[in-house]
Parts: C-alpha cells; structure tokens; sequence
C-alpha cells in the first residue's frame, strides 16, 4: 500500500513538472508583459503596469500588429471552413470501398511528416512557376490546407467507424433522400465531432508559421508578424502582444468547448422530452 501511495505521488510530481515546462515559457512571458513603462526584456521587473498593452493599441514605429491578426483571422476561418466541407465529404466517400481507397488515404496523412518549410517552398514555387501571385489568401490558404486536413479526414474516420447506420436505414424507410439524411440525421449527430474539426482548423492554421513563411507574400499573418518583431523590437509590448494571442487562443477554446456542452444538453433535453412524449 505504501509503495502505491508513493508511486502515486512521483507520477503527479512527474505530471505537475511536465505542466510546469508545457506552460512555463507562455506564464514568463505573460509576467513580463505587465513590465512598468521603464522596463526591459528580462527580469527582473521594472516596476508593474499595463502600460505595454495600451501601447499594444498606439500606432506602431514597426509592423502591422492589428492588420496582421485581421489577416490571421480571416484565414483562419477560410482554412476552419474548408477543413470541415472537405473532411466531412471525405468521410462520406470513404465509408464505402473504392479502387485506390487505401493509397488515397495515405496520400492525403502524408503530408504531416514532410517537413512543414519543404511544403511552404513547394507550393511558393507552384505558385511562381504557374505565374500566379503568392498571397496569404491564395498560396498560404493552400499551404494551411496541407496541414489542417490530415487532422480533419483523421477526425471524420474515426468517427464514422463508429457511426450507428441504422438511424440512416430508418430515415430512409420513412422516406428521406440522400441530403435529408444527411442533413437532418448524420449532420445533427456528428456535430460535437465537427466542432472539434473545426476547432482544429482553426487554431493550427491561426498559429501556423513555417507553412506560411514561404507564401503569405508581402502580407505578414500574426506569427510572421511576431516573428519579424523579435529581431527589431527591444520592449515588453511583443510579450504583450504575446499574452493577448493567448488569451485570445483560449477564448476560442472556450467558446467551442462551451457549444459542445450546450449542444450535448439541449439533445439531452430533447431526449427526456421525447422519452416523456412516449
């Protein structure tokens, strides 16, 4: 019994110290930004204000803080949405044997072991080589793409492995088409799944760097932006910069997490109604 008990607390020490490195760097970095107006880049602090952050908000001498997140932004919701239709569709047609299904799949999971900067030359390259401008919007968004839709077909698998086909054969028997099964069985059913897909979509291509190194063009998204800061900018406002993309990070987390759980308890609720009804 003893030796189980002090197992126990090596493995949460063991835990506790891996969180400890997992969120140490974003933790400094979050302290660090609230350095008085006299602060420097390191400890120890100069004083504690939030006068970096307001200056966060003042015209910059370098970059495009705020045009670059509009960027990242809207990308991200271009890659969110693309992720989902694809992987979804995907998923569907894979349920189904098909000549050359295997090596389809691999095809389109092997693009998470090249590496991420081969990838981003590569299609910079395309894109010269067809004489077609390099643009975040073009380029990056099919960059991003190589990279958030392995996870998505991965998601979608897994799930429609599990999928109970009978409610499909019973909407069928009351009469439904091919879309209104999907719409109105398949979609409602999966739709926790989807959220994560989209979750995933979202924040791999809002963070994503070396992908879009080679083809945001002349137009920096949020990580360029930041990157190009570290080499020019000598305040705490990057480490500013730094915990309000974090912050912003874990909203978008929290805003999926809390769908999922309000979408989980209206079925739930649903279900006791129907349940009462018969």
């Amino acid at each position: 019994m003893e030796s189980r008990s002090r197992s126990f607390y090596v493995l949460a020490t063991f835990f506790a110290l891996f969180l400890l490195f997992l969120y140490g760097p974003t933790i400094t970095i979050a302290i660090l930004s609230f350095q008085g107006p006299q602060g420097g880049l390191t400890f120890p602090m100069n004083g504690v204000s939030l006068y970096w952050f307001f200056d966060l908000f003042e015209e910059q001498a370098v970059g495009d803080i705020w045009g670059a997140f509009r960027r990242s932004f809207g990308l991200g919701l271009m890659v969110m949405v693309t992720t989902v239709v694809v992987s979804v569709a995907a998923g569907l047609a894979f349920r189904k044997k098909f000549p050359g299904a295997g090596i389809l799949f691999y095809l389109a999971i092997t693009s998470l072991v090249i590496p991420s900067i081969l990838i981003s030359l590569g299609v910079g390259l395309i894109f010269q080589q067809l004489g077609l401008k390099i643009h975040w919007a073009t380029s990056g968004f099919g960059s991003q793409l190589t990279w958030t839709l392995p996870f998505g077909l991965l998601i979608m698998f897994a799930v429609f492995n599990r999928f109970d086909k009978s409610f499909e054969e019973a909407a069928r028997d009351q009469g439904a088409t091919a879309w209104q099964t999907i719409r109105f069985v398949i979609l409602p059913i999966i739709a926790p799944s989807l959220l994560g897909v989209a979750l995933f979509g979202f924040t791999l291509s809002y963070d994503e760097f070396a992908r879009t190194l080679m083809t945001a063009g002349s137009y920096n998204t949020l990580p360029l932006e930041i990157f190009g800061m570290t080499t020019n900018v000598t305040t705490p406002v990057i480490y500013a910069l730094g915990t309000l993309t974090t912050l912003f990070s874990f909203l978008i987390i929290g805003v999926f997490i809390l769908t999922v759980f309000f979408m989980q308890k209206r079925r739930s609720r649903a279900g006791s109604d129907a349940g009462k009804g018969v």
